[in-house]
């Protein structure tokens, strides 16, 4: 194959993450993204490396027989969000099941691997969006919602999407219109210039209860901020809504990474919170909290957690890159003690604040670096639960929890399997078998799937 060259072939497999096995009739394999197993495609060849091809997808000769006549989403094929719209759900739970199964079999052997639970919910599932502004083509109109497939730069107005609750896409045109009217720029990614930047809205699953802020830079020359921020309250508590507003914030960012944080929020209506529940606890979240984006998923993500640590009667656990403490305090109740670290510190003082909430008094939280803070403690586990950001763990900070800590059993929760697979290989040089492997499907019409892993010390399951 040669590069920028076209070439026709058929999808004989998809790959993590929504990767095509493509092979040509002259028998060359490449890699393309955004292909699915059945299609006939053209591609062109972007990469050459080491005699491995990887492609560009072009355009979709011949459909596979595995997709329906077409997506459930008007924004499908535009937008960068979602791969799998063509296809009825059950196909992409096989396809994500085999894609983990494959990863795993190169690290690991002889192993349980139990078959993907379904999301509770295939579409609206999504509890938070964070939006950006931007335009569609360079110079065009004003829009907001998610980047375009393949684009750093446009972005498309998604306000149609089939992943969230009709409330978002309602939210999402009351505040774009009155953007509009209004002619705010938005922060162009190069120059750092321009006033909007995102849209974050948060929707409660048990409660229906929003959270909506708008992210602005503090470049507010010539923007009329009172008649913005009166505007957007007055029409989104107008808003024929299926939930309630209870929250309306402003964010100023001025971080030049294309982040959504905050330098300052300030409230415009109602408070900056509401209270989700997780299998029979609470847990306050915010507009920067971390909590899993699919409610219902979560739950079932949380008891493969539960099942996977077994018998925490009198147990010490350990959770390591704990967030919020949601996993540590569903596991708390029928633990002896549980110790969890996390190095955001709004999110140590979140869990602290939910544990309370919650009336758990055997919950420790401690505001740091796993890779350093573990120096500190004097306890032993008897379970370690491992959920860290995706690209996995530092190496050095496995060393010390294989060999420092020891303990029988670990439950790592991931959300890449590739750096789950990373991961694995070290932990089996410390000492430590692959017993069992779950996935769950926490973000249907996507490329991502949740999986779980049990691991046990010298391949010994102690319960």
């Amino acid at each position: 194959m040669k590069k920028g060259q076209e070439y026709e072939g058929v999808v004989l497999r998809t790959d993590f993450p929504c990767k095509g096995k493509v092979v040509t009739p002259e028998n060359e394999a490449a890699t393309v993204k955004g292909a699915i197993e059945g299609q006939k495609i053209r591609f062109t060849v972007s990469k050459l490396k080491n005699k491995k091809a990887e492609g560009r997808l072009l355009e979709v000769l011949e459909k596979s027989p595995l997709e329906n006549d077409k997506p459930q989403c008007p924004h499908f094929g535009i937008c960068g969000g979602c791969c799998y719209q063509t296809l009825p759900y059950g196909e992409p739970l096989k396809m994500k099941e085999g894609q983990v199964k494959r990863i795993l079999d190169t690290v690991a052997e002889d192993f349980e691997f139990m078959e993907i639970t379904a999301s509770p919910r295939p579409e609206g599932y999504r509890n938070k969006m964070e939006f950006s502004f931007g335009d569609e083509e360079k110079g065009g109109e004003l829009t907001l919602g998610l980047h375009k497939k393949g684009s750093f730069y446009d972005i498309v107005t998604v306000d149609g999407c089939t992943i969230v609750d009709e409330d978002f896409g309602t939210i999402l045109k009351i505040v774009l219109d009155i953007c509009r009217r209004m002619k705010l720029t938005y922060c162009h990614k190069l120059s750092h210039e321009g006033y909007l930047r995102h849209l974050v809205v948060r929707r409660a699953a048990t409660t229906g209860e929003i959270l909506v802020n708008l992210v602005t830079t503090s470049q507010n020359e010539g923007v009329d901020e009172e008649m913005l921020y009166e505007a957007v309250k007055n029409r989104l508590l107008e808003a024929d809504l299926n939930g309630s507003i209870v929250g309306i914030l402003h964010s100023v960012n001025d971080s030049p990474a294309d982040i959504v944080r905050s330098d300052r929020t300030d409230v415009i209506h109602g408070k900056e919170f509401f209270f989700e529940e997780i299998l029979g606890l609470f847990f306050k979240i915010s507009t920067f909290s971390f909590f899993q984006t699919n409610s219902f998923g979560a739950e079932l993500l949380y008891r493969k957690v539960r099942d996977f640590a077994g018998d925490t009667n009198d147990k010490v656990i350990f959770d390591l890159y704990s967030g919020t403490g949601t996993i540590a305090q569903i596991l708390a109740p029928v633990a002896k003690k549980v110790i969890g670290i996390e190095i955001v510190e709004e999110a140590v003082e979140a869990a602290k604040e939910n544990a309370m909430l919650n009336d758990l008094k055997n919950c420790e939280f401690i505001a740091g670096d796993v890779l350093k803070a573990i120096d500190d403690l004097t306890e032993r586990p008897d379970i370690v639960i491992l959920d860290p950001p995706r690209e996995g763990i530092n190496p050095k900070a496995i060393k010390k929890i294989a060999l420092g800590m020891a303990a029988p059993r670990i439950v790592y929760v991931s959300c890449k399997p590739t750096s789950l697979a990373v991961d694995l290989k070290l932990f089996e040089e410390y000492g430590y078998r692959l017993e069992k492997a779950a996935c769950v499907d926490m973000f249907p019409q996507t490329v991502h799937v949740e999986t779980v892993v049990q691991l046990s010390r010298n391949g010994e399951t102690r319960q």
